[in-house]
């Protein structure tokens, strides 16, 4: 299973890690697909007996009490985001070379041909509220969208489900990005950075690298703060499609000018340092 799309679930063993709000319904979704799929949860309270229950009546093998041991067999994880990448379970999949997913990730590598491009938004703050207004500016344009992820709405439902889009905005966290290893979005921010969830990431550099993830394979446009350089450096590290642009926000009034002055492209060449797609012509930092 690796960054290509799994066309033919039938019979692979997929253990999910976490019952709530995304383990079951990726246990669900992967259930439905043909996978014979086992989830695992630490807990074993009322709540989880119960949410365990209605699994097992469709078939889906649950082990409560026992997060830490990697199912005999298991092909593939996929966790809910809230797990931390050192938890004994996912030592244990690196050790046997099982790739873990998040839900995220899972709801990327489902979507169809003709799937809606992705603006995605993420950062320490304001997440919510930008992503709520690009789902207006969307809507207003008449453009079928829907604000999803991590503001709420199942990505998986929206994949899935019936409703079509032209386009989603995308609202994620530091850790669903961290599980998304192969998300490529059309355009996507990173609205600012500043010391957050520092005891799942471990240190302030793992915790903007994954913030970062969201710029990997960009397409159209990589958005930045211009007065927060931590942002700017995540775009300066990316690897994107050629021609994506670098486009630098402030808070002051818009205008044409800055529109021109305050993007930079892409040079069509890897830098022979690292081999990735660099920015070229950098505008320059506002006075």
């Amino acid at each position: 299973m690796g960054s290509g799309k799994v066309t033919d679930w039938q019979g692979k063993n997929v253990t999910v890690a976490g019952l709530g709000v995304s383990g079951i319904p990726a246990a669900k979704v992967l259930h439905g697909l043909g996978a014979k799929v086992t989830v695992v949860n630490d807990g074993d309270d009322a709540r989880a007996r119960e949410q365990a229950a209605g699994l097992q009546e469709l078939g889906v093998t649950v082990r409560l009490g026992d997060g830490a041991t990697l199912p005999e067999g298991t092909e593939l994880i996929v966790t809910a985001p809230g797990w931390k990448p050192d938890k004994p379970l996912f030592t244990a999949a690196a050790a046997a070379g099982v790739p873990v997913w998040g839900d995220v990730e899972l709801a990327w590598r489902l979507r169809g041909p003709d799937a809606a491009p992705w603006l995605c938004v993420t950062g320490t703050n304001g997440k919510t509220t930008t992503t709520q207004m690009l789902a207006s500016i969307l809507k207003a344009a008449g453009l079928r969208t829907a604000a999803v992820g991590n503001i709420g709405v199942s990505l998986l439902d929206a994949v899935l489900g019936e409703e079509r889009y032209d386009v989603l905005a995308v609202e994620l966290s530091s850790y669903q990005l961290h599980w998304a290893p192969s998300l490529r979005a059309h355009s996507a921010t990173v609205l600012n950075l500043a010391p957050d969830h520092l005891d799942w990431h471990g240190s302030m550099e793992a915790y903007a690298k994954d913030k970062g993830r969201v710029y990997e394979g960009n397409r159209v446009a990589c958005v930045y703060n211009v007065a927060d350089k931590a942002t700017e450096d995540l775009v300066r590290e990316a690897d994107v499609e050629e021609g994506c642009r670098a486009v630098g926000f402030t808070l002051g009034a818009p205008g044409p000018s800055n529109s021109a002055s305050w993007t930079a492209s892409w040079s069509t060449a890897p830098s022979s340092r690292t081999g990735r797609r660099t920015p070229r012509n950098w505008p320059r930092s506002p006075t």
